[in-house]
Parts: C-alpha cells; structure tokens; sequence
C-alpha cells in the first residue's frame, strides 16, 4: 500500500498516517496479519522523523488497529478489529458533530451530507469499483 501524506498540510502527519493505515485496513487494501514496515523503515521511506511513525503506530496499537511482536514486527491485528462499542460510538460523535455544525453553518442541506458522507463510505469499502 503506497501511504500518501501532505507535509504542508495543517493535521499532523502522525495524524494522517493513521487515517492512511485505518482506510488501508477499512478497504481491504491492509489485510490482518500482514506485515507493516518498521517504524524506522517507514519513516525512512516517507521522509519524515521516526518519533512520528512511532506515535502513529503507538495510536494504532492502542486503538486495536496493528499489534506490535518481538519476532514478527507491527502487523495489522490479526483478529480483525474490535465491535463498536458505546465508546467507540461517541468518539465518532463528538468528531463528527463539528463537522456536521460546520456543514449546517454553510447552508448544506442534510441530504448533500448524507450523500457526501455514503460516498465516501463507498469510495473507501469498494475502492476498485469506485475508481
């Protein structure tokens, strides 16, 4: 999976790379169990400083994204990844509700959104199809 990042982009690039990674995974593009670059060969790749993958990775792990092995190096969680639960509902509600206040700020009607937001649901499930 080739990891796209903008370094002249206001969200942190730790930030982005795990957006990048969690749409690798949501798309099927990230399979679980398979391998991931180490942290100082990532960073060696993109160009950027190896704290930041590492914070990358730590946020992933932590968020049951990627495990960490001695042997095997950072792959994607073999298990697939954990059910929703109550708090995972309501971190995606407080990141969605600025976004939805900014969008009704703007006069967009809740029907533009929905198709915004199933589009991009789309684009990132079936992405072969999309493209």
């Amino acid at each position: 999976m080739i990891i796209e990042l903008d370094l002249q982009s206001e969200i942190p690039i730790y930030t982005q790379l795990v957006n990048r990674i969690i749409e690798g995974i949501a798309s099927g593009r990230l399979l679980p169990g398979e391998p991931l670059p180490s942290v100082r060969n990532l960073a060696s790749d993109i160009g950027i400083n190896l704290h930041t993958v590492n914070k990358a990775y730590t946020l992933l792990k932590q968020d049951g994204y990627i495990q960490v092995h001695r042997q095997r190096g950072v792959v994607v969680h073999p298990d697939g990844m954990p059910p929703v639960t109550p708090e995972f509902a309501e971190k995606q509600q407080s990141t969605l509700r600025p976004i939805v206040a900014e969008a009704i700020c703007r006069g967009m009607k809740l029907d533009d959104l929905l198709l915004l937001v199933s589009t991009l649901y789309h684009e990132i499930k079936q992405p072969d199809e999309v493209n």
